[in-house]
């Protein structure tokens, strides 16, 4: 999949988590959310484009999930 793609889908479930008012509990709920409806492989692909530039494109709160549950997020290999 395309990696603008995958950004702009985790944009899309930031934004929806993003009015929680427990922000804590909104990061976690973005992390669960990508764990539980995405392949192995977009998540891969989305956390190795957490070290490049393109993630200047994800919006703050999908930057913080994604890299505060990034064990829980890494598929086995």
């Amino acid at each position: 999949m395309n990696g603008r793609q995958l950004i702009t889908m985790a944009n899309q479930i930031g934004g929806f988590f993003a009015s929680m008012p427990d922000h804590t509990q909104a990061l976690a709920d973005i992390a669960s959310h990508i764990r539980r409806s995405w392949e192995p492989r977009m998540r891969r692909q989305i956390l190795a484009m957490l070290d490049t530039p393109e993630a200047e494109s994800m919006s703050e709160i999908v930057r913080e999930a994604l890299q505060a549950h990034r064990a829980t997020l890494t598929p086995p290999q």
